[in-house]
């Protein structure tokens, strides 16, 4: 994390999708709906360290991972990689940067032909980006076992033949294979029993010592983002409302959902006792997202102004960056 240029830089994201019009709004001709997941997301990866992305189921976690990788191509804004925007890219250099960046997701089951031994997943990513010659190639297979710490006779069975965890392995060595410099794991690890998620992640982190990779962690498990992220984001209704490094936001949130973010997770400390009052009201429809700070509905800190103005992400000392019209006071 010494270069000063970040690896990854996210400007002002948007993305919405297109709603399927009921039956009178057809025949009313009315203006088409939109859901709006990503409302000027902005953020930045830095070489070899992880960054964790939290929010409350749909806020848009996942459709920001899945813009990254050009899953979902965005209406707005830029995707900077090595300070070159990707949508600018030939179909070459798409190609390139679909290589270097690579995501992971919740369900490899369902990401992996059930068909194809791992052996033959594998072999398919290396011959198909070229990875090695084709007489090199099973080395390079019990290479990736190897690092994933599978037995090289997985490469002979099929998905089903798998547990969960040892499933995202064969994801991680896919992943792997073609030599990236980003991994973006979307819940990697939330559908796995607790002592299988420590296994998968300490091999995450494991993988990212040895290999210099740079990490998106997705997940809705606060205490799992704080071990493995150098860096936390908080999104709320598609904006990232504070970002800043992990054992601040942690110990320190400063914007009031965060706070409330946090102080609704479990705590393993039965004395933990807290003076922050419980979320109210209602998550607002991303079909009809409140004017000014998303969030003022259900803020206990909610003035006129958050009520008539979107506030600005801005750099606060000690804080990291917070979008929040009463930061100051707050922090």
């Amino acid at each position: 994390m010494t270069d000063t240029q970040p690896l990854l830089q996210v400007k002002n994201l948007t993305h919405h999708f297109k709603t399927n019009p009921p039956l009178v709004d057809l025949l009313l001709r009315r203006a088409p709906r939109f859901i709006k997941v990503l409302n000027g997301i902005d953020l930045h990866l830095e070489r070899g360290e992880t960054l964790g992305v939290v929010g409350e189921s749909g806020c848009g976690k996942s459709t920001l991972a899945r813009c990254l990788v050009g899953l979902y191509p965005p209406q707005g804004g830029e995707i900077l990689f090595d300070n070159q925007n990707v949508s600018h890219k030939t179909r070459a250099e798409q190609r390139d940067y679909n290589r270097r960046v690579q995501m992971m997701f919740q369900d490899p089951y369902s990401s992996l032909n059930p068909r194809m031994t791992v052996g033959q997943v594998l072999h398919e990513a290396l011959s198909v980006h070229k990875m090695r010659p084709e007489a090199e190639i099973p080395d390079r297979i019990d290479e990736l076992l190897d690092l994933v710490s599978l037995p090289r006779d997985a490469a002979g069975k099929l998905p089903h033949e798998f547990s969960g965890g040892q499933r995202q392995r064969v994801a991680i060595a896919r992943a792997l294979s073609v030599e990236p410099e980003i991994l973006i794991a979307d819940e990697l690890v939330s559908a796995l029993d607790v002592s299988v998620q420590a296994q998968v992640v300490n091999l995450l982190l494991d993988l990212q010592d040895r290999l210099g990779l740079t990490i998106l962690f997705v997940a809705h498990d606060l205490r799992l983002v704080r071990h493995v992220s150098h860096r936390v984001a908080v999104i709320y209704l598609g904006s990232i409302v504070e970002i800043g490094a992990s054992d601040s936001v942690f110990s320190s949130p400063v914007h009031p959902y965060s706070r409330a973010l946090l102080n609704a997770a479990p705590s393993i400390d039965p004395d933990h006792k807290t003076s922050i009052p419980p979320l109210s009201g209602e998550l607002p429809s991303p079909m009809n997202i409140p004017p000014g700070c998303a969030f003022h509905g259900r803020c206990p800190h909610a003035t006129e102004i958050c009520r008539q103005e979107k506030p600005l992400l801005k750099k606060f000392e000690g804080h990291g960056e917070i979008a929040c019209h009463h930061a100051a006071t707050l922090a």
